[in-house]
């Protein structure tokens, strides 16, 4: 069968390889020049599965003002004249109940752990490298108020059989030794000792490296217009160099997605909420995070990644835009500068933003539509790179007509 997959992020990338791996022939199209140019390219670094839980959680709206008012705020809203903004946060309010943020982060672990055992795999098979690190994750709290508040997320992750350490101020300093250098208040933390870090750029672009190598297709430069529909199926891709067609078809395109299948009744509730990084070259390797460190206060993930630090974080809902302003840049700096003083060159560093694809109830979209060739692939949010092994996999089974080995019915467009 022919697969035509759209969008080669990494979730596009890993789609189109697991694809191969079962025997399609596979083509992948994107507007862009390469592999992970656009949400991809520069994320915070993290595979952190136990760490999957939705934004919307009890008390988050209370939390929201207070956000707002931050000068290192981690959310940033400005509100547009967009009727999918203004569904997507009311359903996203909707999801701020106890008992949805309990299906949902169950639904987040199951796709991000067997994601995890995925990657694992596909290390094993390929020999892929990607400045990978498998020392895990530390949760940092300021407050103890913050480290009181993790028994729900606890509960999940005892339920799941995760591995977890909930650490005091020392253990903290023994898991990232350079913290030992910053007068940073630290209430405690809680370490997943299992997870793992990577450059999620390199990751995609050696993966489409072997993918081309099994026989992939991949289609740079080339810009998607329209799917075409007839009796209840996708006869086609329209681009702007003509039409490709397919047996299915793949949407993996991110924010960009519910574009694509809206004129054909579709309606997708995913919606772009930007995020920043900065990449700093590391000067003491000494004073540097030997992992991933999440800054619960800024909602900041601090990675080591090879001989640099990856800074990223915060949430802004302001539609489609990659505008980048200092005062972003300024919490990034803050977070990294304050917990780890002298480790990097702030001042040579790199500021990037991206648009996350984010659902209402952070759970991504994987599965068939109403139309019988044509799956979805996207709204994975901040866990792209951590769910997207997992992701491929799992769609890939479903193209092929075959059963994940993951329970995938409460992941499709069906849910909403």
């Amino acid at each position: 069968m022919k697969v035509v997959v759209l969008g080669s992020g990494v979730i596009g990338v890993t789609s189109a390889w697991y694809l191969a791996q079962a025997g399609h022939e596979v083509v992948v199209i994107d507007r862009q020049a390469g592999p992970a140019l656009e949400t991809s390219f520069a994320n915070a670094g993290e595979i952190s599965p136990g760490y999957a839980s939705p934004w919307a959680a009890p008390g988050i709206p209370q939390k929201a003002v207070k956000w707002l008012m931050m000068r290192h705020a981690p959310l940033i809203l400005r509100p547009q004249p967009d009727v999918a903004m203004l569904r997507w946060l009311y359903a996203m309010l909707r999801n701020c109940t106890a008992e949805r943020y309990a299906i949902n982060k169950a639904r987040m672990v199951r796709v991000a752990e067997y994601s995890r055992d995925r990657l694992d795999a596909l290390r094993q098979f390929t020999g892929i490298h990607y400045d990978e690190r498998m020392q895990g994750t530390l949760q940092l709290f300021r407050e103890a108020k913050q480290l009181d508040g993790t028994a729900k997320d606890i509960a999940v992750l005892q339920e799941g059989g995760v591995p977890f350490e909930l650490l005091d101020r020392a253990g903290c300093i023994a898991a990232e030794p350079g913290l030992a250098n910053s007068d940073v208040p630290i209430a405690g933390g809680l370490r997943l000792p299992h997870d793992e870090t990577g450059d999620c750029f390199k990751f995609t672009n050696a993966l489409a490296d072997l993918a081309a190598a099994a026989g992939v297709t991949f289609d740079y430069g080339r810009t998607i217009e329209r799917l075409d529909v007839e009796g209840g199926r996708i006869t086609g891709v329209l681009t702007d160099r003509g039409r490709v067609t397919g047996d299915a078809y793949l949407v993996a395109m991110g924010s960009y997605s519910p574009r694509l299948v809206q004129p054909l009744g579709l309606r997708l509730p995913v919606y772009p909420v930007k995020g920043y990084s900065i990449t700093v070259p590391i000067t003491q390797a000494n004073r540097a995070p030997v992992s991933t460190l999440l800054d619960e206060s800024y909602k900041v993930a601090i990675t080591r990644l090879g001989d640099r630090i990856r800074v990223g974080g915060m949430a802004e809902i302001s539609g489609f835009n990659n505008h980048l302003p200092e005062a972003r840049r300024a919490t990034l700096e803050h977070s990294v500068g304050g917990l780890f003083p002298g480790a990097g060159d702030l001042a040579r560093a790199s500021y990037w933003s991206g648009l996350r694809p984010m659902t209402p109830d952070s759970v991504p979209v994987i599965g068939k539509t109403r139309l019988h060739n044509l799956f979805l692939n996207t709204g994975h949010g901040t866990l792209g790179w951590t769910m997207a092994c997992g992701s491929g996999q799992v769609i890939a089974d479903l193209i092929s007509g075959r059963t994940p080995e993951i329970e995938t019915g409460d992941l499709s467009l069906d849910r909403y």
